[in-house]
């Protein structure tokens, strides 16, 4: 259709497209026959792959771009928004997006439309744009990412063949690429632990402790050493024992991994605050609930750490450093580094 036909001068698709399927792009047909341009969201931007996220931003919006014809492609805008975990500031992040892309096809005051269907839970986020006029679509088949991404780590040809049904041809091509790379390797490593371990211990809730720790301007992190995040950096941290108290589990983590020398009481006087994460997907092994705590050391100096313990390393890091490490970073733990750090808001 002309842009001069169209509703609404965008539509706006919200979604983590990992992968974009068959079903996606149907809804996407249809909310390009109702405006002149479309304003894909991507979900989950900027942060370290993972199993349930094993695609960047760039890759997500090249094989949409790829799945449609050329004049359709160029209606297409992406605008990428990382998690926050936090309804009203990841809400507020969206528009922002869509403002800044909508100025920049020259439309001041656009009419908007937000494209979507109600899946389940999972699609409660589409309540959070009353201000958009809402555009609702059927399901577009019985399709779903999930399972796809369980095909699509799944070696058998025959398997692969199944999955490659569900996507466009331009995704399908790209997917067999993908699995060629190392990080293909990786991710499935991941996605397997994550099946075993869901096998062997359930689905949660978990409680967890993390161990935020500043000295002289720098904030300590380790190395996973095992999936899922193998290789990523992370805040020390670890599962609550039988009998702990939240503190007592925190500072025992943070020595396991870490080996800082510094005395309970004095590690317990530096606590400065502490935080609950609880959203039910900050993490893909289950309901897990952390609890960070934050201490804030004054010495003059950086103490000894070498990582043990699940930490294949531990280091120091500058705090100005940490926003060009957000795709380095496992789960939320640049999220919990906000929080506490101002990170993205720097004061």
């Amino acid at each position: 259709m002309s842009n001069g036909c169209a509703r609404f001068d965008a539509a706006i698709l919200i979604g983590r497209f990992q992968p974009f399927h068959n079903g996606h792009a149907a809804l996407l047909e249809q909310a390009l026959e109702m405006a002149a341009h479309v304003l894909v969201v991507l979900g989950s931007s900027f942060r370290a792959p993972n199993a349930k996220n094993p695609f960047t931003w760039e890759e997500r919006a090249a094989m949409i771009a790829a799945s449609f014809k050329k004049a359709d492609a160029q209606r297409i805008v992406f605008v990428p928004v990382r998690d926050y975990y936090d309804n009203a500031r990841w809400a507020a992040a969206v528009e922002e997006g869509v403002r800044a892309a909508m100025e920049k096809q020259g439309h001041a005051a656009p009419r908007l439309a937000l494209a979507g269907f109600y899946k389940d839970a999972s699609s409660d986020y589409l309540r959070l744009f009353p201000q958009w006029a809402f555009a609702a679509s059927e399901r577009q088949g019985d399709i779903d990412a999930t399972p796809i991404r369980r095909l699509y780590f799944d070696s058998s040809e025959a398997v692969r063949a199944a999955l490659y049904a569900q996507v466009p041809s331009a995704v399908a091509l790209y997917l067999e690429y993908w699995r060629t790379q190392p990080v293909f390797a990786a991710m499935r490593e991941e996605h397997e632990t994550i099946e075993a371990d869901k096998q062997k211990w359930g689905p949660g809730p978990f409680v967890t402790l993390d161990a935020v720790v500043t000295v002289a301007g720098h904030v300590l992190l380790v190395r996973r050493r095992n999936p899922p995040g193998k290789g990523l950096w992370a805040i020390p941290g670890g599962f609550l024992e039988g009998r702990e108290r939240l503190l007592q589990g925190a500072i025992r983590e943070l020595k396991e991994e870490t080996g800082l020398d510094i005395a309970d009481a004095q590690l317990t006087g530096a606590c400065r605050a502490v935080a609950v994460f609880d959203h039910p997907d900050r993490s893909q092994r289950g309901r897990v609930i952390t609890h960070a705590h934050w201490f804030d050391l004054p010495l003059p100096a950086l103490p000894f750490v070498a990582g043990a313990d699940d930490a294949a390393e531990a280091r120091w890091f500058p705090m100005p450093g940490l926003p060009d490490m957000e795709t380095e970073l496992f789960e939320d733990h640049f999220v919990i580094l906000d929080r506490f750090l101002k990170v993205t808001n720097p004061v």
